[in-house]
Formats: C-alpha cells, structure tokens, sequence
C-alpha cells in the first residue's frame, strides 16, 4: 500500500556569524522543502523484527531515489520497529524518516563493512595508518540531504567496536556513525543516534549543514565516540541538542599536521547554541586537529555536566593553521576538572613526516559569562613558545571549586591578552592593563 502524509515542512531558525560579525540566519541557507515523492522501506522488503538484515532494502530504496528523481526529491519512511542493516550511502535531494519507534540499527559484523580511502586532510585514518571503514551512514558529494523523523534512534551498536579497540585488534579507523564528505545543505533533526563505534556526527569539506534538535548517546567509558564534529567545513549550526559521550560533545577540527596544511580548507561560520551534555572529556572544543585553520566560532548558552574539561581549545607544535575569533558565551558547567583550557601542547602527530616548525596561531578567543561551581582548577593557558597566544579575553568569569598548593585557580604560560571580573582571579599574563582588542568587549 503507497504511504500516504505529508512530508515535514519547516525552516531551520539557527544562526552562524560572518566573518564580518554580521548574525545571519541559516533559515536562509538551508531551507527545509517538501518532498513531491513519499516511498516506505516496507516496500522495498524491510523487517523491522531486529533480526532480518535489512541492506537490500536500504540499498534499494536509496537506488530508486537516485535513479527515478521526482522534483522536490523523495522522502524514505522508516515505521516503527527495529531494522538490522549494513553500512548504506545516502543520496542527493532525499529525506530519511524514522517515525516514533523506528529503530535503524548497524550490523555488529564488521566483515562486510567497506573500506574506503583515508580523508586527504588527514593522511591516513585518525586512528591507523591506511584507510578507514565508510561510516554507518554516508554521503559523499551529496546535496539536499535531510535526516529528520519523530525521534527515532540510529543504533551503531559500538561495543564491539570499541572491544576491538581496546585490544589492539583492529586494523582500520574505526568507522562514524554518520559522515558528510564534500555535501552541502544538510539537516539532521529530531533523532537519536546512539553507540556510535567512532565520532558520531561528522560533516568534512561540507558548507550548509544544520544539526538540532538531536540526542546523542554513549557510555562514558566509550573510546572516540565524539558527538559532532564539523571538519574543514563552513555555515554550521548546532543547536537545541542533548550529547553525553565518552569524548568531546562537539569538536571543530581542520585536518591533521602536514595533511591539513596541503589541504588548506579551515572551518568557518560555526555556530553552537543551547547545547548540554556530560562527558570525561570536553564540552566545547576547537581541535586539536587544526591544521587549515578555525576561524569565527560561535558557542552561548551551553550546560554542561560532570566534565572533564568545560572549555578546550588544543592544538600542537607541527599543526600550523591558525585558531581566531572565537567567542564562548553563557555557560553553565557543574563538576568539572578544568574549566577552561587553552593548550599548545596537545594531540599526536599523523607520522614523522610534520614540520615542528609549523607553528599554529591562536589569536582573538573571547570567553565571557560562564559561571561554574565543583570546578577543580579554574584554568590553565599555555601557548606555544616562539608563537604565544594573544588577544585571550576574559569577561564575567566565576569558576568554583578546590584550590591549594596543589591546585592553583590558574596557570598561563606564552600568553597575553585582557581580564575583567574574573574569579578566581587568573594569571598576570591576564591582567594588564592595556586591553587591545579584546576593549571590543560588550
């Protein structure tokens, strides 16, 4: 029987800011359309029993969307129950629906999960030489492409993944939950990803990518399972999202070391707001794989839980690239290790073939209203010797915690930049007097 309902209509009201400073709506650059064309992956053989393995039916469905195109695209309806399924590539101008109950989840058989080339920013795969397993969900060179539903749940099924991993078993990088490589005008909204065996959102070499309204979800002992990472990409809002995780919530990142700096493709106009979550590790994140470069980040009103580090921009000696303006606003964090980081010092390197010469440039990073209580150690800034960090602004800061000989509120080290109404009070490199540019303060 043809489905028959209307598809999802709405404008996704989020925000990034231009490199001018101008706040620009992302309604305007990527609008959510009707699809002219409703098709169920019932028609195409799909069991949602938990046990049928559903990939000729995925596969299927995606090819009939391909190669039968309806103006307006098509939309794939997924009803509720449980689909078992390998590795699929989503194409260009389809929607994919997960009604309420609806339940996508990955084979645990690693078998016959494709490899696929190493992203040319980072040499080789994150985690091993050579190339990396497609990601559950991927698209490469895809447009229009949208992810929505009423709250249905994309399952990795990571364990066995993440099992692998920690005995050294596996050969490959392990592979994303969801992954856009070379796409534009995306939007994922209203799902629940879950286990993912790597990172679980990652747009690279992307623009026009719209994320919110979703829940991201993993045991806090996973491995890698970062929640969304926008890389060498531009025009992303992140928005209205829950993500515990056993590693950084959201992570902007720009290709690795000697790879990166080839590349040369940063990742502008990035937008995150409304976000909370818990993990071991960071909340909000620049790098450290830095290496084309991360510039106008935008991230206010973010809630954060049981942390590991609140705020963390990390890059390394060899990266190159450059890290600036970057404006954190309006945090929340409870139970935390450290609030705020801004490291020179972190990451590996892909191979021996990195310059450490290359020598990253952190400038223009505005940290203001973030208000903190069970913090551990206030801050710590170090830059990187022959390249300091300039310009770190500091405005209307309260972190609260344990503090000793042992643990100092603060320590800075190749740094400068401006303090105003920061408690505990940070280092000297913080408090002079001559504010630069950080007087555009208001």
């Amino acid at each position: 029987m043809r489905l028959r309902f209307f598809t999802l209509v709405c404008l996704c009201c989020c925000w990034f800011v231009s490199s001018e400073g101008e706040t620009v709506s992302c309604s305007k650059i990527v609008p959510l359309g009707f699809r002219s064309g409703n098709i169920s992956i019932t028609e195409f053989g799909g069991v949602g029993d938990g046990r049928t393995l559903n990939t000729k039916a995925f596969r299927e469905a995606i090819y009939r969307i391909q190669h039968l195109p309806r103006v307006g695209g098509t939309l794939l309806y997924v009803p509720p129950g449980v689909y078992l399924t390998e590795p699929f590539n989503l194409t260009s101008h389809m929607t994919l629906f997960l009604a309420a109950g609806a339940v996508i989840m990955a084979t645990q058989d690693s078998s016959n999960w494709p490899l696929i080339a190493p992203l040319p920013s980072y040499g080789r795969g994150r985690e091993l030489p050579g190339g990396r397993y497609m990601s559950f969900m991927h698209g490469n060179g895809v447009q229009d492409v949208v992810i929505t539903g009423e709250n249905g749940t994309i399952d990795g099924q990571g364990d066995v993944w993440w099992n692998k991993w920690r005995q050294g078993s596996l050969q490959f990088t392990r592979p994303n939950l969801v992954e856009f490589v070379n796409s534009k005008d995306i939007i994922i909204s209203n799902v629940i990803f879950k286990n993912s065996p790597f990172w679980n959102i990652h747009p690279v070499y992307s623009s026009n990518v719209v994320i919110r309204f979703v829940t991201i979800l993993a045991p806090r002992d996973s491995p890698n399972t970062d929640g969304i990472d926008p890389d060498s990409s531009s025009n992303v809002c992140i928005e209205d999202s829950y993500i515990s995780t056993g590693d950084d919530l959201v992570a902007v990142k720009s290709g690795w070391d000697e790879y990166g700096i080839a590349y040369g493709l940063p990742s502008s106009n990035i937008t995150i707001r409304r976000v909370s979550g818990s993990s071991p590790f960071a909340g909000i994140a620049v790098g450290s794989e830095t290496s084309g470069g991360v510039e106008n980040v935008l991230a206010e009103h973010i809630n954060l839980y049981k942390m590991g580090i609140g705020i963390h921009i990390k890059t390394n000696s060899g990266r190159g690239g450059f890290i600036k303006n970057i404006t954190v606003s309006h945090v929340y964090m409870e139970e935390a290790r450290k609030g705020i980081r801004i490291s020179g010092d972190v990451g590996g390197h892909p191979d021996d073939k990195f310059d450490p010469n290359a020598l990253p440039l952190v400038k223009g990073v505005t940290i203001k209203n973030v208000w903190g209580v069970k913090v551990l150690q206030a801050g710590l800034i170090q830059g990187v010797k022959n390249s300091p960090f300039t310009d770190i602004c500091l405005y209307d800061i309260n972190l609260r915690g344990v503090t000793g000989p042992r643990n100092p509120p603060w320590k800075c080290s190749d740094v400068s930049g401006f303090a105003h109404q920061v408690s505990p009070w940070p280092c000297s490199e913080l408090s002079s007097n001559q504010q630069g540019s950080c007087a555009n303060y208001s």
